[in-house]
């Protein structure tokens, strides 16, 4: 019972002084329970399948930002991690009647090894050079699937694939705890002494090199983190929608992830997830009406176009920062109505 209290006091004091006293670690932590909460208070099918759908692509975004945001590694064919982990795992419960569960930490892991070849064979390419060889790898192994169409469906792709659970609420708690959990193993990394690292590499590799720092080494390790969480989501992609088609390789996919990064806020993962799970059921939204159908993603690229145009870091960062001011002194966020610092007490601007 003592273990227990204490537990609870640690957990009330960690909350308090490290979650409650910013603006921004409230609204995630309100926002994570919101998700948690939604099928209670409104169990719509369709709100459910959309935000499931948010859910899965927010770990596929988060993974780019992972790669490109914090080691500046851009990569214009992310999609194929996401379409290795989607076809692995469809493959494997489709042809030899695999249990999801154990389907889709190998999809998971053949985006890993995949992470691996593509990491190690651009490691030398820096800049666009590197974003259009990584452009090459969806389509190379799309022309491999649709030369054996007998195995992966071809231009139908795999159809019929088994769900890992049947309920829409089980479904829709399933890619939301992995988001939430993904996400914040994410920002956990990024936030380590391996994502300053990275950060480094990103701003001067010459610079990283020099100080003794093995930057090959740690490219290739963001290409490998990226490329598991990839395939988490492609997995989850195609046990939720019982499919794993083109669609899933596809450039437009690569650009699609490109675009949500950027207008949340790159090097941030909150601002990605940010993004999706505003753009996402908007578009989804507005294809539902005849008048919005053909022009929705004029829409959306007049919205992104706007967000670019007066907030060039991103959403994410933007509201932040008129939430937030950043003590000159220690570097610590603070509430914008503090006049010192909360750490430092240093004086505020």
């Amino acid at each position: 019972m003592n273990a227990v209290s204490a537990l609870a006091a640690r957990s009330w004091a960690n909350l308090r002084n490290e979650v409650l006293v910013l603006p921004s670690r409230i609204a995630v932590l309100v926002w994570a329970l919101a998700l948690l909460l939604l099928p209670l208070v409104w169990g719509d099918a369709y709100v459910m399948r959309v935000i499931t759908m948010a859910a899965i692509f927010a770990i596929f975004a988060a993974s780019w930002d992972l790669l490109a945001g914090y080691s500046g590694q851009v990569s214009f064919g992310h999609a194929i991690f996401f379409g290795v982990g989607a076809y692995t795992s469809a493959l494997l419960s489709k042809h030899f009647d695999l249990s999801p569960w154990l389907t889709m930490p190998i999809g998971a892991a053949a985006a890993v090894l995949c992470g691996m070849l593509v990491g190690l064979l651009c490691l030398r390419m820096r800049g666009s050079y590197l974003s259009l060889a990584t452009m090459s790898f969806p389509l190379i192994l799309l022309g491999l699937l649709f030369a054996l169409p007998e195995l992966s469906g071809g231009e139908l792709g795999i159809s019929g694939v088994r769900r890992a659970v049947v309920s829409p609420v089980s479904n829709y708690y399933l890619a939301v705890v992995v988001m939430l959990a993904s996400v914040f193993g994410i920002w956990k990394i990024g936030d380590s002494k391996f994502g300053l690292i990275l950060h480094a590499i990103r701003e001067d590799e010459v610079a990283c090199r020099a100080s003794g720092i093995n930057t090959p080494r740690y490219k290739v390790l963001a290409f490998l983190l990226s490329a598991s969480f990839a395939g988490i989501a492609g997995a989850l992609f195609a046990h939720f929608m019982r499919l794993a088609g083109p669609s899933t390789l596809e450039l437009a996919l690569s650009f699609q992830v490109v675009i949500w990064c950027v207008f949340g806020g790159m090097a941030t993962v909150y601002g990605p997830v940010l993004a999706v799970f505003i753009l996402y059921p908007l578009t989804d939204f507005l294809g539902g009406f005849d008048l919005f159908r053909d022009v929705r993603l004029l829409v959306f690229a007049v919205i992104v176009l706007l967000v670019l145009l007066f907030m060039p870091r991103g959403l994410g960062p933007w509201l932040r920062d008129r939430a937030e001011r950043v003590c000159p002194r220690c570097k610590s966020r603070n509430v914008f109505t503090r006049k010192q610092c909360r750490l430092c007490e240093a004086e505020l601007r």
